[in-house]
Parts: C-alpha cells; structure tokens; sequence
C-alpha cells in the first residue's frame, strides 16, 4: 500500500533529522576527588517533523501493473524527549498522516460518478485515508556513559491495518570512546482488515457470485476462481548489528547488518492480477480482476551496509554509504549515496545528495497479463519489478546554539528544509519536502 512505503520513508527522514542533531554526552572533572556526570539530556526537547510527498506513474498495483499512482501525502510529528534523571530518558513520538491517492480510489473503481478507468482516479470514498502512531521509548545510560540500554513499544493504524511492535537495544562504547559496537531487534505483531476489490467481493463468500452482470462487456461470463485469504495476520522479527569506528580524527566509518523475517499475510488484498489465459471482462474502461495478488507466507531478508563520514575541514564533510540487500524472493539490490554538507555561514549549512538505486525483479513478478492461472504465487506491483532509480536532494540547516528564538518556554535550537526528487527508469517518480523545528525548554 502507498502510504506505507511513505510512512517509513519518512521515519527516515525524520531519523536523519533526530541524529544530525543529536546532543552527546561526556563526563568532566570539577577537581581531583570527585567527578560529576553530565545529564544525558539537559532539558526538555521537542521536534516537529512535517512532510509533502507527490507521487505519479503508469503502473498500479491496485490496477494490476497498469493505471495511475498518483498519490499526495501531509505527515506531522512530534518527538518529545523528556530527561528522568541524568540518566534516563523517555521519548514519546506521536504522528499523523494523511493521504489522498488515486491508485487506492480504484479499490472500488465503480463507486464515483464517472466512467471507470484505471487512469483516472474513482471519485467515491477508498481514496483517502488516515495512519496514526504512538512510540514510546526508553533508554538508560551507565555511569561512565560506556554502556546504554533501551526499549521501545509502538502502535499504528490506518483503515485496513493494525501494528503493534516491541524493540530494545544495547550500545557499548569502547577504546576511549572511538569504537562503538550495538545491538537491537524488533517485533512487529500486525493484521489486516482485508480488503479485496470490490468485483471480487461478491465471490468471496459462495463462489458463485455475480457482479453487474447487465454492465459486462468483453467475455460477459465473468467468474473468478476467487478465494478469501486464510489468515490475515503478519508477524515481522528484525535483528540489527553495528560496528562505529573513529580511524582518524577526520574520518568515521561503520557497519551493519539487518536481518528480518516476515511470516504471516505478506500479500496486499486489494492488490489486482490480470491472467494472460484467461479472457478479459470489463466494465466501462477498466478490466475486472482475474484475482488479487498471491505472494508466499514467509520472507526472510539481508542487509550489509557501510558508511564513512570524512570531515575535510571546518566548511566541508563527505558522508558516503553504500549498502546490499537479498532476500529469498529474488529481490537482490544494491544502495549508494553521498551527501557533502557545506557550512556557509555560522548558523548556515547546505546539504546535497545524490542517492543511487537498482534491483533485481522478484521471482514472482508480472507485467500486466504476464501471470498464468496455473501459477502458485503471483503479482504486479512494480516494487517488486526489476528498476533502477535515482535520487537528488538538496537542504538548508539553521543551528542556534544559543536559541535566541522562542515559543512560550522552548528556544528554537535548529530547523532544517530539504527536498528529494526521486525518479525511476519506469513510469515512476515523487518528490517530498520535509521540514523539522527542534526546540529546547529553558
């Protein structure tokens, strides 16, 4: 579904927006027999994050590989970090976001005013949704601030899903604080409402249902051997390994490693597939389901990654990361970007990137009645297809450490803008606009 691919889209930018402004923590000493630690977090901070993000293509998987993908996206978060003590801190992260899409309007393709077509959107209500979620986290920082422990528990929801997850970590700091090793994992407990196309409906309870039958045209004897999925839950258990290294006082490398695996309905119900032997139905413009989209009950993925920051000079840094991922579907893919801030003035930084993808077309994937009946697993969701796409963005950073600025008892400390072109050499491509305002309380 669109907005979920967003959704965590945008929990990476608004990570990326968490950590280049992420406030260390260090010990000093007062005199020779006593030393005093500094507070994790001195005080309350608080971050807003908000987004635009467009989409457009010619290739729906709710439409079978064919249609519009047009989507809009408003997102709106707060990140509130609260100190316990000088050693603890809970964060609550709360967000909103809403979406219009024309792909998902064709859900029900029959329920506007217009004649249906796949390329247009359908103007009834399965266009626009909501998705909510709630974080909460909590971490715990030792004495020297060597060791760090924490726990999340996190619950989402839109109008066809439902998410619970549960996640904890450890960080070690070692060798005078110049090699960090962590270690986190994550369980998501999830489930859907299916949702299947609305032509399909009618044969999921008897099997012997009728749709519209006066308004058919192409093969009038429209009957889809169409069956409810079993279960609608998913389970997803995600393990993540990191190594940080200083290698010299201008440069920083690291690595990691992220395994996940997916068991449950890893299928999209609403997601059409169109048979290349079976004949065609249709009704105005837009072809009724041969079936929805049927991908097998477990996944289980690899990601190898590496950074390396180097800090040219007190106007410049190159931060460079490349990463690999396979998984058992067939999907293998390869990630580059750099980004180059450049400090302009003393509050001022610019931030362009450029970010390099491409993958492998998974086993199960089909063009537009490229599908045979006979098949055991099937789809036409192109972010399953084999692509290459590129990436440009560009962002301005504002940092007063002095916080001069106010709202009521917070002094704005940062604000960051940044825009992404995203194209791929299909039909597809976005853009999204993000901003994030970090403010501290006096």
């Amino acid at each position: 579904m669109p907005t979920r691919f967003m959704n965590r889209l945008k929990c990476f930018f608004a990570l990326s927006f968490l950590l280049t402004s992420f406030s260390g923590f260090a010990q000093q000493s007062q005199d020779a027999t006593k030393v005093y630690k500094k507070r994790v977090l001195e005080t309350i901070e608080v971050d807003f994050l908000t987004s635009y993000y467009s989409q457009d293509g010619d290739n729906a998987a709710v439409s079978g590989g064919i249609g519009t993908e047009e989507l809009t996206d408003v997102t709106g978060t707060f990140v509130i970090s609260i100190p316990l003590n000088d050693d603890d801190v809970l964060t609550i992260d709360a967000g909103v976001s809403a979406y219009t899409s024309a792909s998902s309007s064709n859900v029900d393709a029959f329920d506007g005013g217009q004649p249906a077509d796949p390329f247009v959107a359908s103007s009834g209500a399965s266009g626009a949704d909501t998705w909510v979620n709630l974080t909460g986290s909590y971490s715990h920082s030792s004495d020297d601030r060597n060791d760090m422990w924490s726990a999340k528990v996190s619950v989402s929801a839109e109008y066809d899903y439902f998410s619970l997850g549960f996640g904890g970590g450890y960080t070690k700091l070692f060798n005078e604080k110049n090699t960090e090793l962590s270690v986190n994992g994550n369980i998501y407990i999830d489930s859907w409402n299916a949702i299947y196309p609305t032509e399909l409906r009618a044969f999921a309870t008897d099997g012997i249902g009728s749709f519209r039958p006066n308004q058919i045209t192409g093969d009038t004897n429209y009957n889809p051997n169409f069956t409810e999925f079993d279960s609608e839950g998913r389970n997803s258990y995600s393990l993540g390994l990191g190594f940080s290294q200083i290698l010299h006082k201008k440069v920083q490398g690291s690595l990691a490693l992220d395994i996940v695996q997916q068991q449950g309905l890893l299928s999209t119900p609403f997601q059409r597939v169109y048979f290349s032997d079976i004949s065609d139905s249709f009704i105005a413009n837009f072809q009724l389901a041969d079936d929805v989209e049927r991908l097998p009950d477990s996944r289980f993925k690899i990601a190898v990654g590496g950074r390396l920051n180097w800090y040219l000079n007190e106007l410049v840094t190159v931060r460079s990361f490349y990463r690999y991922y396979t998984d058992n579907w067939g999907v293998n893919s390869h990630t580059a970007s750099i980004e180059v801030p450049i400090k302009i003035l003393d509050k001022f930084t610019l931030y362009p990137s450029y970010r390099f993808y491409n993958q492998t077309a998974a086993d199960y994937f089909n063009v537009y009645e490229g599908a045979l009946s006979t098949d055991e697993f099937y789809t036409s969701d192109y972010d399953l297809s084999k692509y290459a796409a590129n990436q440009y963005g560009f962002g301005v950073s504002y940092t007063d450490i002095f916080t001069k600025t106010h709202i009521w008892k917070f002094g704005l400390k940062r604000i960051d803008l940044k825009f992404y072109q995203y194209d791929r050499d299909t039909s597809f491509s976005s853009s999204i606009i993000t901003a994030g305002f970090k403010f501290v309380m006096d």
